[in-house]
């Protein structure tokens, strides 16, 4: 169904019993949002929240909650856009198999943008910043922001929208030093297409012109976060997704509108003017802190008289993003496989906050005729993983052969895991890259944007026999206490909160002496945390803590370890220390207070609720 607006989009889920109105007046802060996760925990509908406190404007959410009903929303596109990414990917397609790709030429024809005659459309009214939802997600939040915007730039030395960006980039409405109704904070983090225009705009000294929509049809905001193959612009994404051209213009100061957005808003970013942007509750599951970000100067906003804020909530994972995530890889899973030689698969692992923990299967092809396997294509793949796009923000990047088992899945994470951990030679299979760039929300590391990676390179057949429990007789000494199996072969280490580096040299060096002449070659992971029964509790608690919580080259450690021409390796069981450091971001805690309000609204009888 070809969606003209979010309106038509919201009435379209509640006929089909797939959205729920809330018509008690609800508080942005905090309240609106613990509503949101906790019917998105129990896979419940879309919500239209009808009275916002202080606020003229309805809002939506969970609109993507559940990969089913993104695939409801797209039910009449989704086929046809895969088909469509398929022809960028192998243009030679359609003349293999023409009748196959018939279906999608009308998307094909929506994918053009559309640029309206009237230089602006009635359907707009104007209004203020302060008079937008003001919703606050987290307790420790710097103030309220949008988390579905879609950010519009044009490239300055090639104006004009086939060479425009539209990406997603929260956006901070208010607090900390931001002007009201004049001031907003744009954050956008390491290898996003804006970054490249504001570099430009920054050498001639000229403004940044910033058009931010929020709502329209769904498949815009879905534009803004595909990751799209080389020369495909997002906005012929969104209209290919939509079936309906995208249809915008430009209002007299020069800003570019979309025609179909419900809200619109204006501004620009001057050379070198930033800001404190956050506290913000972000997706890795903890607050990312207070940094300079680009402030934007506000023109003006614009809405449509029915206009709808659409919202999302994010934490730590699964929450509505891992919905986008599913769906992303339904429209465009094959393409980066196309894109690098010998790669078969690739899973950004959600429950480890997507950047942090990036699972792989490749080929390994170089010498088939040695008897004993070591990863050298492996390596190969895993240095073009290393150096695409988005996928070079990976910290840990695990990647095994395709013919060692051709039923291997990146999706299932435990057995993943095991398939690593029974073939690494621990001397020769880790490869790290120390002071690079790490995730912008990632506080593991040393600084802003700065860390290191490593790659878990393995194939061949099993090197060892994983413990499926703990050995007979199993002690560590003091003051390791605590401990407990996670999955065949790894143990997570309750240890004593993390001091420094040299109290951890120290803990290290006690667990080499009491472990160095054990044969423990059926546990070659440990894992030391704050609570071994958390962390073992499930393989989500589990990735969670050991690679949100670990900065390879700083926390990696081994039994028997050593240094042999700038390679480290280790002889024995690897050790990551997962525990909270000092500089590590607080993870995010809900308010006790507004979850007891929840469950007396859940109790009140309102129209939902069998999700609260």
């Amino acid at each position: 169904m070809a969606y003209s607006s979010l309106a038509t989009c919201m009435l379209d889920l509640e006929k089909h019993g797939q959205l729920v109105r809330i018509k008690e007046e609800v508080d942005p802060y905090l309240e609106m949002p613990a509503i949101h996760l906790r019917v998105h925990e129990n896979k419940g509908p879309a919500l239209f929240f009808e009275h916002i406190k202080g606020c003229r404007f309805p809002a939506i959410s969970n609109l993507f909650g559940t990969l089913e009903r993104s695939r409801f929303i797209f039910r009449d596109t989704l086929n046809h856009v895969k088909a469509l990414i398929d022809l960028k990917i192998d243009p030679l397609g359609i003349i293999k198999h023409p009748f196959k790709y018939l279906p999608a030429a009308p998307c094909a024809l929506a994918a053009q943008p559309l640029k309206s005659k009237l230089h602006k459309p009635i359907a707009y009214n104007h209004c203020q910043i302060s008079d937008l939802p003001q919703i606050v997600h987290w307790p420790m939040d710097g103030g309220p922001f949008i988390t579905l915007p879609q950010v519009y730039t044009e490239d300055i030395d090639s104006p004009g929208i086939w060479h425009a960006n539209l990406g997603m980039y929260r956006i901070q409405l208010g607090g900390n030093d931001y002007v009201q109704n004049k001031e907003i904070g744009l954050h956008y983090q390491l290898h996003r297409g804006i970054g490249v225009h504001q570099t430009k705009a920054n050498a001639k000294n000229w403004p940044l012109k910033v058009s931010i929509f929020i709502g329209g049809p769904p498949a815009h905001t879905v534009a803004a976060v595909m990751p799209l193959p080389e020369g495909m612009s997002e906005l012929t994404f969104a209209g290919a997704l939509a079936n309906r051209r995208f249809r915008y213009f430009y209002d007299e100061e020069g800003f570019c509108i979309s025609s179909d957005a419900d809200f619109v808003i204006t501004g620009t970013v001057s050379p070198h003017q930033n800001k404190l942007e956050g506290p913000f509750g972000d997706h890795l599951g903890y607050y990312s802190l207070k940094h300079p970000f680009p402030l934007m100067h506000v023109h003006r906003v614009y809405h449509r008289r029915d206009a709808i804020w659409p919202f999302t909530v994010v934490g730590r994972p699964p929450q509505e993003d891992t919905s986008f995530g599913a769906l992303i890889h339904e429209l465009s899973g094959t393409a980066i496989s196309h894109e690098i030689p010998g790669l078969h698969q690739i899973h950004a692992v959600d429950a480890a906050g997507v950047h942090p923990l990036l699972f792989a299967i490749g080929s390994e092809r170089y010498t088939p005729y040695m008897k004993e396997q070591k990863p050298q294509e492996l390596l190969t793949i895993a240095n073009h993983i290393l150096g695409k796009g988005q996928l070079s923000l990976a910290k840990y990047l695990f990647i095994a052969a395709k013919q060692d088992d051709p039923s291997l899945d990146v999706h299932n994470i435990s057995a993943f895991l095991e398939h690593i951990l029974e073939r690494i030679d621990f001397n020769r299979d880790l490869h790290f890259h120390t002071q690079t760039t790490i995730d912008t929300l990632d506080y593991s590391g040393t600084d802003l944007n700065t860390g290191s990676k490593v790659v878990f390179a393995a194939t061949g057949t099993p090197k060892r026999k994983l413990h499926t429990e703990l050995p007979d007789q199993f002690t560590l000494p003091r003051p390791f206490h605590a401990f407990k199996l996670v999955i065949p072969g790894i143990i997570a280490i309750e240890a004593p909160s993390y001091q420094n580096s040299e109290e951890t040299e120290k803990q290290i060096t006690l667990l080499n002496e009491s472990l160095r002449e054990k044969n423990l070659e059926g546990i070659p992971l440990f894992v030391l945390c704050d609570d071994a029964a958390f962390t073992a509790a499930s393989i989500s608690n589990f990735v969670w803590v050991c690679f949100t919580r670990s900065n390879p080259s700083h926390d990696i450690h081994g039994i028997n370890s050593f240094t042999k021409h700038k390679h480290w390796g280790c002889q024995g069981p690897l050790i990551i220390d997962a525990r909270m450091k000092p500089h590590h971001a607080p993870p995010l805690v809900k308010d006790p207070l507004i979850e007891r309000q929840i469950d007396r609204l859940g109790l009140r009888g309102a129209s939902l609720y069998g999700f609260i």
